[in-house]
């Protein structure tokens, strides 16, 4: 099961869009390397939960057959007025729901958040679950004191058992620094304390119901890669991450035509007259324009365009995405409609409050 039908608040406007399962890490939606790991343990049946934008997910995977394993869906909303309105019904709910309508969830179950990359071992942890006779089990890491705040925090004995369940409490009250990184493995069972109908969440309401009622629900705290992308800012970091060649699995794609930058297809750089000093990516039909400076770690999105004198340093640049001449974007992200700084401050087409100028790439003459 992987969980996607939050609105992603927390990721705007990177999310007004589209799903947050569906942002791109090198031209990918996270949510594709999620399924990917999942095909090479050998796990083919995988249930999604969609809401907002819904068909943007469904869209891209289809019934997941380009990935050798079958995907369905289940839809969580409302008709109100005669309009087909989103309503998520909660990790946990938006599970009974689909428990409810076909009993699918008949063996142990995986179930990750679709906003995260990871490359955990899911043979070892689904062995320590099962070798634990766990009702559930939460793969957690421990993280820093001021950080326990963005996560729910798992309180256990030395067998790993899980006494108390604290969704984003503050540093002050915090039991431990174990955070769950919203990866849960579930017998079938655990679902029967799940109401029907209602929203119902895993952090906020099974987990914590779970540790009071003391059913054997354990935390397994391994070591792994898990990037989470809670924020704006994390989603920068991420690409600077990736970019860099930090993480395992992510190949740049594109031909490496200079040591450090990759291109994609039909792009118009005049190299002799520009600036690039990797790791760089320029998309499929980029145009750069004589005089730009490029540096990297940089992501420049398909079908962008650089004008003549423009700077861009350590940003990523979505699809068709336009910089105007004599601009400098530093550690920006930069879509057609809206661009936002590395904290999170973001600035839309239009806006007094800021002079940079850029826009939609779409139908522009490329000069050299």
């Amino acid at each position: 099961m992987i969980l996607a039908a939050g609105q992603g608040t927390r990721v705007r406007p990177l999310t007004k869009n589209m799903p947050k399962p569906m942002v791109p890490i090198l031209g990918k939606p996270v949510l594709e390397y999620l399924i990917e790991h999942l095909a090479r343990y050998g796990i083919k049946e995988i249930m999604i939960n969609v809401a907002f934008n819904h068909w943007k997910i469904e869209n891209h995977f289809g019934d997941g057959s380009r990935w050798g394993v079958q995907i369905g869906y289940s839809y969580e909303g409302v008709r109100e007025n005669g309009e087909v309105v989103p309503r998520p019904l909660g990790s946990a709910g938006g599970m009974k729901k689909i428990q409810d309508f076909s009993g699918f969830f008949d063996e142990t179950t995986l179930v990750l958040c679709g906003d995260a990359l990871v490359d955990l071992d899911l043979n070892a942890a689904l062995f320590e679950h099962k070798q634990k006779g766990a009702l559930a089990s939460v793969v957690a890491l421990e993280v820093k004191p001021e950080e326990v705040q963005n996560y729910g925090i798992v309180s256990a004995d030395p067998s790993g058992r899980v006494i108390e369940f604290q969704e984003k409490p503050s540093p002050e009250v915090a039991k431990s620094r174990l955070a769950s990184t919203g990866i849960y493995i579930f017998e079938p069972a655990a679902l029967d304390l799940v109401p029907s109908g209602r929203s119902f969440d895993i952090g906020s309401d099974l987990f914590p119901l779970m540790a009071k009622e003391g059913k054997p629900f354990y935390v397994q705290s391994r070591f792994f890669n898990w990037i989470d992308i809670g924020r704006v800012s994390d989603y920068w970091s991420v690409l600077q991450r990736v970019l860099m060649g930090e993480v395992a699995e992510m190949e740049m794609p594109g031909k490496e035509v200079r040591p450090g930058v990759w291109v994609g297809l039909n792009t118009r750089i005049p190299w002799d007259k520009v600036q690039i000093t990797g790791p760089v990516y320029l998309g499929s039909s980029v145009c750069v324009e004589p005089g730009v400076k490029i540096e990297g770690p940089t992501w420049i999105g398909t079908g962008s365009h650089l004008k003549r004198g423009c700077e861009v340093k350590r940003s990523v640049l979505f699809e068709y995405t336009r910089i105007s001449s004599e601009q400098v974007f530093d550690e920006m992200i930069v879509a057609p409609q809206y661009c936002v700084d590395r904290k999170g401050n973001t600035h839309y087409i239009g806006d007094d409050e800021t002079r940079r100028r850029w826009g939609d790439a779409r139908g522009d003459s490329c000069a050299t």
